[in-house]
């Protein structure tokens, strides 16, 4: 989960411009705002839930409330002080941030950075960053600390006034009001080899990398590291060969030993610059580099395509894995309509929109895109397998000959479809068995659809129909309900979704002899009852529908 942009949680309408300078200044974050109070760019309805699923994924968490909420609300989970995330309060009006947890990953850097926007001083208590200037326990990109039971003990003696020598490359601590002494017993040391000295606080530059084979396991990394002398925290990243990118098995291997994992044409020596080899066998190879290492700088990551489905258009009917696809996106595809409604966009994020009749060409654009090593993501209304895009890029994928769009990590990230949310409005009209039907006769002919429609009305099936009717078929919903009234009473249910779950949208119910087509446009979602399809008044003074999961066939 590194890498996570922060969630910028509020209550009320009043911390929305606060919100908004914020997240101005933090690149990909995000306004969540909770239901019926505040619009933000992601809603929640129960705020407690929802911080503390966040903190869960280790998203950065800056909220705009009092202190004793947040805390409060995180106090079940907290455990754990070395996996915590940033988490941050800050006052309503912006008057005030106060860094809470997450120290070790950045709370106060982030504290600093927000108070720069917001033109306040962060009340930062803690003591080593008071004194010091920078907190010893976090160092920056690129290092990582040793021990934190160990270095918060050598800080500790730091704070007392102890001398202490500095031994290896560590440029940040040069301004930092420390007591330098050659001759100290306590020391700083910048290593990437492993240490048990007492009087040591430890850091690891990342400066080994890992080439390997597909074949390669976490104990035999582990073992050649382990004789090398490195310690596990100076590993950058690992390297493998580009023919092995869907090798299931490396990206099983980054997960256990925790590393990013890019792809070389070759893992030579000459792909790591001034990096010298350490070790090697058994398929793993150490190259130990001068300098912390940018991995992104030496290989390619494997590009993902990810079709998702937006839904129905409501935020809080997307799909939390959804929205991480978009949230963590480099290019965004699709029609235009849908790549606006997955908004808001970080203003690094590049979008592709393109007119909705050029599904293939869109799908091979992805690929493209992804070949090169590029996290991109595929939007649908509704959910994507459901007459929308996912389709069209298997599609697409069968037919391609580039050995490099097989190589694309695709996924397929489902969404609530026209029809579900239509339903769900109504009621239960999908309660028993149904069937989806399009009404559109680009890719196939009518004929078909008019042989379907009958078998479905033969079988008694509630039916919903997508694309009912368009300026290129205004005739085509006319014709599918002669046939459907041949074979259905006239009071049969009928429900038409126009734009549930956007602005403006909701239900109209009339029935299958007073349904006329021009009720219907191309965004409206009709669905027709089978024959146990009932209806009754709403307190509210609607109606319910619901098709019951029993079945007599004496009613036919």
């Amino acid at each position: 989960m590194e890498g996570l942009s922060p969630a910028i949680v509020i209550l009320g309408p009043g911390a929305l411009a606060t919100a908004r300078r914020l997240q101005a200044g933090l690149p990909g974050s995000l306004v969540h705002g909770l239901t019926g109070r505040v619009e933000g760019d992601v809603s929640y309805s129960a705020f407690g839930d929802h911080l503390r699923d966040l903190y869960r994924q280790q998203r950065p968490l800056v909220v705009l409330c009092a202190a004793g909420i947040v805390i409060r609300t995180l106090a079940p989970l907290l455990d754990d002080k070395t996996a915590e995330p940033p988490v941050l309060a800050v006052a309503e009006d912006g008057s005030a941030v106060v860094p809470l947890l997450g120290g070790l990953a950045g709370a106060n850097r982030l504290a600093r950075q927000l108070s720069t926007l917001l033109d306040v001083a962060p009340a930062i208590t803690t003591s080593g960053e008071l004194r010091f200037g920078t907190c010893l326990l976090d160092p920056p990109v690129g290092y990582a600390l040793a021990d934190v039971d160990v270095a918060k003990h050598r800080v500790a003696d730091l704070l007392a006034g102890e001398p202490v020598r500095i031994e290896g490359e560590a440029p940040w601590l040069d301004e930092v009001p420390l007591a330098r002494d050659p001759a100290a017993r306590q020391r700083i040391l910048v290593s990437p080899l492993a240490s048990t000295d007492d009087h040591t606080l430890l850091i690891h530059p990342r400066a080994v990398l890992v080439a390997v084979r597909a074949d390669a396991s976490a104990a035999t990394v582990s073992e050649r590291l382990a004789r090398a002398g490195y310690a596990p925290g100076a590993m950058a990243g690992l390297l493998a060969r580009a023919e092995d990118m869907t090798d299931l098995r490396l990206a099983a291997l980054a997960d256990a030993l925790s590393l990013p994992l890019r792809f070389v044409n070759n893992t030579t020596p000459e792909f790591a610059g001034q990096a010298v080899m350490r070790a090697q066998g058994e398929g793993v190879a150490l190259y130990l580099h001068p300098a912390p290492l940018e991995i992104d700088r030496l290989g390619q990551r494997r590009g993902r395509l990810s079709v998702v489905g937006l839904g129905p258009g409501a935020a809080d009917l997307l799909a939390p894995v959804v929205r991480r696809a978009l949230d963590q996106a480099q290019d965004v595809l699709g029609y235009a309509t849908y790549v606006k409604m997955a908004g808001p966009l970080r203003p690094d994020q590049l979008t592709h929109a393109s007119d909705n009749r050029e599904e293939l060409q869109r799908a091979r654009h992805a690929f493209e895109l992804a070949a090169s090593g590029r996290q991109v993501v595929m939007v649908s209304s509704g959910d994507p397998g459901v007459f929308a895009m996912a389709a069209a890029v298997l599609e697409v994928l069968e037919g391609a000959d580039d050995p490099r769009w097989a190589a694309v990590e695709l996924e397929i990230l489902p969404g609530i479809t026209a029809a579900m949310a239509s339903a769900a409005l109504a009621g239960a009209p999908l309660g028993h068995d149904f069937c989806l039907i399009s009404l559109s006769d680009n890719l196939k002919p009518w004929s078909v659809i008019e042989q379907r429609l009958r078998q479905a009305a033969a079988a008694d099936l509630a039916m919903a129909f997508y694309n009912p009717i368009s300026k290129a078929r205004p005739h085509q919903l006319d014709r599918a309900l002669d046939v459907l009234r041949s074979c259905r009473p006239a009071l049969t249910p009928v429900i038409l979704g126009r734009d549930v779950g956007r602005p403006g949208g909701g239900l109209e119910y009339t029935s299958l002899g007073a349904l006329r087509s021009e009720m219907v446009d191309s965004r409206t979602l009709v669905i027709l009852g089978s024959s146990h399809t009932r209806r009754f008044p709403r307190a509210d003074g609607g109606e319910w529908v619901y098709t019951p999961r029993w079945y007599d066939t004496e009613l036919l």
